[in-house]
């Protein structure tokens, strides 16, 4: 056999192994530059995924107002149109808005035509309610594809946010074992006192407020660990911020 040929199986494989991290390894930058981390450890950034969420999301921004929280939320443009006034009490709470697309496809799978339909759509959506679209895009189920970068781009979106940790909080269960998996914050947080170099950065939390699959989602566990970790996270001198704040954009 050929050496070219006997060699050709590796090849396959190390190219689709490749593809795979840039799809989906949040730090991994294949596919065009991703935010994954804020400036500094003192700074957290909490964001939420596939709302708006008439069920939860009013809830959720009466906790966050009572710690003085500011969050970014990633919004599906469908459900954008089914509750306007609940976008605009998000913006008007001084949260910062995203795209999550417009129905939670898969962008790996979507060719360019698809991605421009997924991202304009949303886009479309969050600016007739909020006069202006966003600038940031959170990619359903964190995929990335080869023509991303180019269409978020002509869509006028300027980042593209991952995240630090995802604690798998998108399927109804108890409020304990996601209690659990939001420690690392707390203890990265006491590893890094109050004016240490910024190093590695701080966090940015990848939680939800919807459900993506349909409206209406139990998120009960979410609002029931942020009710814990939130005063323990201001206790601990954490900033809460905003994507923008951190990517250098305006208050969108």
């Amino acid at each position: 056999m050929h050496p070219l040929i006997a060699a050709l199986p590796i090849a396959l494989t190390g190219a689709a192994g490749l593809v795979a991290y840039g799809a989906a390894y949040p730090r991994a930058q294949l596919f065009g530059p991703t935010l994954c981390r804020t400036a500094s450890p003192r700074q957290l950034a909490i964001t939420f995924d596939d709302g708006p969420n008439p069920a939860v999301t009013p809830q959720l921004l009466d906790l966050l107002a009572r710690y003085d929280a500011r969050a970014t939320f990633f919004l599906i443009g469908r459900y954008v149109r089914q509750s306007p006034e609940l976008v605009r009490e998000i913006a008007a709470r001084g949260h910062a808005i995203g795209n999550h697309t417009e129905t939670h496809a898969n962008l790996f799978w979507c060719g360019p035509a698809r991605l421009r339909a997924e991202l304009g759509g949303c886009q479309e959506a969050i600016a007739v309610v909020l006069g202006a679209p966003p600038l940031l895009l959170r990619p359903p189920y964190g995929f990335r594809s080869p023509f991303l970068d180019a269409a978020a781009r002509a869509a006028g979106i300027r980042s593209v946010v991952m995240w630090s940790l995802l604690p798998h909080d998108w399927y109804p269960q108890p409020a304990a074992p996601l209690i659990r998996r939001l420690q690392p914050v707390a203890r990265r947080a006491q590893r890094a006192p109050q004016g240490a170099p910024p190093r590695s950065g701080g966090d940015i939390l990848c939680l939800h407020d919807g459900d993506h699959r349909r409206p209406g989602g139990d998120r009960r566990h979410t609002l029931a660990a942020l009710e814990y970790w939130l005063p323990r996270w201001r206790d601990l001198g954490l900033e809460f911020v905003t994507i923008p704040s951190i990517a250098g954009e305006g208050p969108r």
